[in-house]
């Protein structure tokens, strides 16, 4: 891919037509699939200060409150940030600060765990983001990331009845309007390009989660919600080998 892809900013998110947190109260059971992700990963582990780069309005800071004596919600979009004072009340050690995710001001070494779900989706090129990651971590810090997969199992099958492999590279999801007019970008990456990018980044996968695993409108109409969480409970540790849902979430080490 080009090396000049353009840099997502704030304007999509600071839209006064779109409210991120409107968009979640409909997919609650994605939501509660990745609080369970978040907490999987993260059980058994204390830090002193949480960074959760491109949080939007705090959706997973609060669940990162219960793993850290401090959490820094950094997000480009000043709409969100300003959203998420109601979410965070009552949460004195999250604070908000206004970043990007390629320019973190953060001291070197600062932060003991670094966050970025939803975000990879916005970086066709992620390379500056997850270096600028890199450097924030101190030495034998942790790094929980999110891949929107390209290589889900579902998506798999579409490649296959095409004749065509799983592209390695980022694919553009977004409408053929929404390029034309040079939207947001929204890609799907490969989990094991983006595994390779941030090794070369300095970073050790530890661990894998296959999420949102019966993320498909048909099943969610079909099944309690009990009944898919506890499925998606099951299936998060056993089908992460096989990159099954369409959300791998890491955990990694520097």
């Amino acid at each position: 891919m080009s090396t000049t892809a353009p840099r997502p900013d704030s304007a999509h998110y600071d839209d006064e037509n779109l409210n991120y947190a409107d968009y979640w109260t409909s997919r609650t059971y994605e939501h509660q699939a990745e609080v369970m992700a978040v907490r999987r990963l993260l059980r058994g582990h204390a830090f002193e200060h949480a960074a959760d780069i491109g949080g939007g309005y705090g959706r997973l800071s609060v669940v990162l409150a219960d793993y850290a004596r401090q959490v820094t919600l950094a997000d480009p979009s000043r709409q969100q940030l300003s959203l998420a004072a109601s979410v965070l009340a009552g949460h004195p050690q999250i604070s908000t600060r206004v970043m990007s995710a390629s320019d973190l001001d953060f001291a070197d070494g600062s932060v003991d765990l670094a966050v970025m779900v939803r975000v990879l989706h916005h970086l066709p090129e992620p390379a500056r983001e997850l270096t600028e990651l890199h450097r924030i971590l101190r030495p034998g810090g942790y790094a929980l990331i999110e891949v929107a997969s390209v290589a889900h199992a579902l998506s798999r099958v579409r490649y296959l009845l095409r004749r065509q492999p799983v592209p390695l590279a980022p694919v553009d999801i977004r409408t053929s309007q929404a390029r034309h007019e040079g939207g947001i970008p929204f890609v799907n990456h490969h989990p094991a390009t983006v595994i390779t990018q941030l090794e070369a980044a300095g970073l050790r996968l530890e661990r894998t989660l296959s999420v949102s695993n019966l993320r498909h409108p048909l099943v969610i109409r079909m099944l309690p919600r009990p009944v898919l969480l506890g499925v998606e409970r099951v299936c998060q540790e056993p089908l992460a080998p096989a990159l099954f849902g369409p959300s791998i979430f890491l955990l990694l080490r520097k």
